[in-house]
């Protein structure tokens, strides 16, 4: 419960912070709403390739680290 209410302090500042922000540049309040809440819409194709690449690598080594642990267990 502790963890649930530090998230929700420290995300409710960033968010205002953040709308604050994009009205200031001259978005409206939907548009603003939106970019808020889905990064995904803000980021360039390399940065979606980066992410991609990244989470490929997280996939890839949660597999090989139950392989491998999988393999040491048969071994005892």
């Amino acid at each position: 419960m502790k963890f649930f209410g530090i998230t929700l302090l420290l995300l409710t500042p960033l968010v205002v912070i953040s709308l604050g922000m994009d009205i200031l540049l001259g978005f409206d309040l939907d548009n603003s709403i939106k970019l808020a809440f889905n990064p995904f819409l803000v980021k360039d194709p390399a940065e979606l390739i980066l992410f991609y690449i990244l989470l490929a690598f997280l996939v890839f080594s949660f597999f090989y680290r139950k392989k491998k642990k999988g393999n040491t267990k048969g071994q005892q």
